[in-house]
């Protein structure tokens, strides 16, 4: 008998106009994730996952020794995102209410009725408040992750408040502001370790623009054949990430898939390419003096 080709963009086309993503599957109760979100056989076969207790994990600064001795602090960055690219951080000012209202607030928003979150769901990036499941659901070659998202710039022009969903409103606002606050202290220490002045990086416009992406992983019924996320890096200066107690997110380091735990209150610092781009640029300029 023949089988019928499978037909991934028609899939993926009649997934996308129901503008329910991920979560609207789940509402269905289906027990078999659909084609377009399953692995392709060995795709991760070259993942080489630590296993020994004395595993190496993502370096932890506590900002809270900033007061006390910054060089010491600056020192554990130079080495955190040299050796690294990521290090998370702890008492770094911003309230655990705070992230606790945006973790949430981004929670009401994929959980509401579907017929209000339809609303936002657009394929236009330009829009001021982006809801869709995978921004690059036509472009990926591999597999559709098993998430879905909204994304919305909130500097240099920030939305009008209006322009925002009111379940997750007060918490974007008040999130931005908390963390606009620390990536000013961030880009200072980074700028210090580099042996720059404290004002080098922001000068330069690296801290101009936020980018807010959250994103909402349901459970999955086979969640062994599918995977949230694809592996990536960010194109952007510096991200900082708020995960959730369910863990999950991996960095690659040393041709080893690294598992970073969650640490409650704590943010995952990763240095973008954007930046990486800007350092190299700016060492250019230096030897070419």
């Amino acid at each position: 008998m023949e089988t019928k080709e499978f037909d991934t963009y028609s899939e993926r086309k009649a997934f996308d106009e129901t503008k329910e993503g991920v979560k609207g599957l789940v509402d269905a109760h289906i027990t078999e994730i659909p084609r377009i979100f399953r692995l392709p056989q060995g795709t991760l076969s070259d993942k080489k996952p630590y296993v020994s207790a004395s595993d190496p994990a993502i370096p932890v600064i506590d900002f809270a020794d900033v007061h006390v001795s910054r060089e010491h602090t600056v020192e554990k960055i130079k080495d955190a995102a040299g050796n690294w690219g990521f290090f998370q951080v702890i008492n770094h000012g911003v309230p655990l209410t705070v992230l606790e209202d945006i973790q949430e607030g981004v929670r009401r928003f994929f959980e509401q009725d579907p017929e209000v979150k339809k609303a936002y769901f657009t394929r236009d990036a330009a829009k001021t408040f982006v809801y869709n499941s995978n921004f690059d659901l036509y472009g990926s070659s591999l597999c559709v992750g098993w998430r879905d998202s909204f994304a919305c710039y909130m500097a240099p022009d920030p939305p009008n408040p209006e322009e925002l969903p009111v379940v997750c409103r007060d918490a974007m606002i008040e999130h931005t502001k908390h963390i606009k606050s620390l990536g000013v202290l961030l880009f200072e220490l980074l700028s210090e370790a580099l042996g720059l002045s404290s004002d080098k990086l922001k000068s330069m416009d690296c801290m101009k623009g936020f980018h807010m992406i959250c994103h909402y992983y349901p459970p999955c019924p086979q969640p062994d054949l599918t995977i949230g996320t694809n592996n990536h890096s960010d194109n952007s200066f510096l991200t900082v990430l708020l995960q959730d107690q369910v863990g999950g997110l991996q960095i690659h380091h040393q041709d080893h898939w690294v598992d970073v735990t969650p640490i409650p209150g704590a943010l995952v610092i990763n240095i973008g390419d954007f930046l990486q781009e800007k350092l190299i640029d700016l060492f250019l300029f230096l030897i070419n003096l």
